[in-house]
């Protein structure tokens, strides 16, 4: 294996549709293009990337569209959503890095299924909403025919949640490996994956969503990485966020890390899953991890932002 410095990314499907964007293609095209001049930068400092992007706006919006369209077409799984996001995200990202890079590199998407198990405990406990709102009298059809689960969100109507179970193994985790050896950027792990199970001797799809964060540490594991980048909404990991004594953090130990996240510091539903992903890595690979947002990438990199994640070890060093 030729020497390579490999670099995981890791960002939300946020980065292409912002708040408050109808979530057109042309603007997703220009998100894309400016990441990818931020994200060609590492190519010239010899990175070999690989992207793992996540699809909430996308598949929200897959969602949406084939509850519009029912009555006239068959509805897809929610597993074929996200493959179909997976490839829709990758032609976006791969179009803007192949204008950036010119001839100076190669650019492959990966489609990618990745491993849940049955018995995650996750699985009976469905806490993800997706797609569109439904009136009570929508809901309650499509709980009696397709046993969905319901909530109700604020009044503003129902949504479908479904379960969020953690990875356990990317299936093509040795093909994202050797393509690194020949393309310059690797887009895999799209939306998290695409969830499957293993049902007997048979791989199945399953009605889930993967978060991102922790399918990008499994990638980032697997392919022996030097650093971890974890694209967020904020320059800095904060404690005590949002409250008047909140404190940045640019640097911390997995240790430091772990008991930041056990006294609350990270929800779940925020922070809580780039710190745990961030751990993995650090604590397996011994890598760096590195916490920032898209507009603070470059100057995270020449250490005046961002939060960085080092094993005890290289804490202790330090």
């Amino acid at each position: 294996m030729p020497d390579r410095k490999v670099a995981v990314i890791a960002f939300g499907g946020n980065a292409l549709i912002r708040e408050g964007e109808p979530g057109l293609e042309q603007t997703q095209m220009e998100h894309a293009t400016k990441l990818a001049a931020e994200l060609v930068g590492l190519v010239g400092q010899g990175y070999r990337l690989l992207l793992v992007h996540g699809n909430g706006p996308q598949v929200g919006n897959s969602l949406i569209r084939m509850e519009e369209s029912v009555a006239k077409v068959p509805p897809l799984s929610l597993h074929t959503c996200v493959a179909e996001t997976q490839g829709s995200i990758g032609c976006c990202l791969e179009l803007a890095l192949r204008s950036a890079l010119g001839n100076r590199g190669e650019v492959v998407t990966v489609f990618t299924p990745v491993e849940v198990s049955e018995d995650d405990p996750r699985i009976d406990k469905p806490s993800k909403p997706v797609g569109p709102f439904y009136s009570p009298y929508r809901a309650d059809h499509l709980v009696r025919v397709l046993d969905w689960d319901m909530v109700e969100d604020a009044g503003r109507g129902y949504r479908r949640v479904v379960p969020s179970p953690k990875p356990i193994r990317v299936l093509n985790a040795a093909l994202v490996d050797s393509l690194l050896d020949r393309a310059g950027i690797v887009i895999a792990g799209g939306g998290g994956g695409v969830p499957v199970a293993r049902i007997g001797d048979r791989i199945v799809g399953v009605e889930a969503v993967i978060d991102k964060d922790y399918t990008a540490a499994l990638l980032a594991v697997a392919v022996r990485a030097d650093l971890f980048l974890i694209l967020t909404a904020v320059d800095h990991v904060r404690l005590r966020f949002g409250k008047p004594d909140e404190t940045p953090i640019d640097r911390m130990t997995v240790a430091e890390a772990e008991r930041y996240l056990a006294e609350g510091h990270f929800p779940p539903g925020s922070m809580g899953p780039k710190i745990e992903a961030g751990i993995a890595f650090a604590t397996e690979r011994g890598g760096e991890v590195l916490i920032t947002s898209v507009e603070k990438m470059a100057e995270a990199f020449a250490g005046r932002a961002g939060t960085r994640i080092v094993s005890n070890e290289k804490g202790n060093r330090s």
